[in-house]
């Protein structure tokens, strides 16, 4: 009993760190700035995520709140405001086990633009967009924390890798932090070779998408 109870806290001790090396690699590249964005991340017994208006750059391993599967927060420092939405996610998707939220430049400029529709803010450009992001959907303009974005990704969780919240940035779950973070990144990259290209990017053909689908079991 004492080893599967020091490995759950190795565990718990191995993702607060993960969450902090990804935080602060995302600030430090510019995908987040000031005290927005959060991470979370699945436990056997709830939640890990990160506080409400924590930098990501700085985030303290110790100080990450942690929340019971009955939305009861059981330490740390309070929990983020969008913990609703990260829940939707996990309730909803049993093979997401992290979720990241940033405010990345170019995928908020693209929602001012005009994103390519909005079931597919940009559309299939590259070969590892198709591969390692799919599709992801516009989720109109609401205030930071509104329970209607938390509804709204509900109903996507299980069907998509993740959302683009209007004039806030990607939410993005995957299996780890890490591949969350991955997957963000190649979307922000997408988005801003489209926007260099104003908008005028062809997308790969169906011939070319299909033979992604067959090769590498992309999900478009």
């Amino acid at each position: 009993m004492v080893n599967v109870i020091d490995a759950a806290a190795n565990a718990e001790s191995a993702l607060r760190e993960e969450i902090c090396r990804i935080g602060a690699a995302l600030f430090n590249r510019g995908y987040t700035v000031g005290s927005s964005g959060n991470i979370s991340a699945r436990l056997p017994d709830g939640w890990l995520i990160t506080p409400t208006d924590a930098c990501l750059g700085m985030l303290d391993p110790a100080q990450l709140s942690k929340v019971g599967t009955d939305g009861v927060q059981i330490s740390g420092a309070r929990a983020s405001k969008t913990l609703a939405l990260h829940r939707n996610v996990y309730a909803n998707n049993a093979q997401a086990n992290a979720v990241v939220h940033t405010h990345s430049t170019n995928l908020v400029a693209l929602t001012l633009a005009g994103v390519w529709k909005p079931e597919d803010v940009v559309p299939p450009i590259t070969p590892y967009y198709v591969m390692k992001v799919g599709h992801i959907p516009l989720i109109p303009y609401h205030r930071p924390g509104d329970p209607k974005v938390a509804e709204q990704i509900a109903g996507l969780a299980s069907s998509v890798r993740g959302v683009l919240l209007e004039r806030l940035g990607p939410v993005v779950w995957h299996d780890s932090v890490s591949n969350a973070a991955f997957a963000l990144e190649e979307l922000e990259e997408t988005a801003k070779l489209w926007l260099m290209m104003q908008r005028q990017g062809t997308a790969l053909s169906e011939d070319a998408i299909d033979e992604l689908r067959q090769t590498f079991k992309a999900r478009w």
